[in-house]
């Protein structure tokens, strides 16, 4: 399952957005029909994680952290509480609770952009946050795709 995409939609006096069709389609390909919203862990945007990518995740955590550890189960409890179980109304809508739509300055629209596995949502106004200029996303490319190249020429070579 990949998104891909940066797209734009209104969010209504109620807090429903439509979910772009696009993502619906990949969605709908997949079998999902459970979302899970949560505030990004890095950024001021939520993500959107289809239930089987969101139980993925969190039997990843799960494993890396012990139930017998206080300040893990603390990390542990806090992922899981600022999570949300969604699902698409008949018109492919979902409603933002009021306490994410202030986690993530979301006022009248935002901005979807697919990030393969998962959907981010971004306040509109704040749509240039996620991105480098375009001069250093080249150079950072660039970097990281050489680093890769030389590594698997190293591995190849023994």
């Amino acid at each position: 399952m990949r998104f891909l995409g940066n797209i734009e939609a209104k969010v209504d006096a109620k807090g429903r957005v439509f979910l772009p069709a696009t993502f619906r389609k990949v969605l709908q390909a997949s079998g999902e029909e459970v979302l899970v919203l949560r505030k990004d862990v890095f950024q001021s945007c939520l993500t959107l994680y289809p239930e089987s990518v969101w139980n993925e995740q969190l039997d990843n955590l799960r494993t890396k952290l012990s139930r017998w550890n206080a300040a893990e189960q603390q990390i542990f409890r806090q992922f899981v509480s600022d999570a949300e179980l969604l699902t698409l109304d008949g018109n492919g809508r979902f409603l933002i609770p009021k306490r994410y739509q202030m986690l993530a300055h979301i006022e009248q629209s935002v901005r979807f952009i697919g990030m393969d596995d998962t959907i981010e949502v971004w306040c509109n106004e704040r749509v240039k946050e996620p991105f480098m200029d375009s001069q250093e996303f080249g150079e950072a490319l660039q970097h990281l795709m050489n680093s890769a190249t030389d590594k698997t020429t190293i591995n190849s070579s023994k």
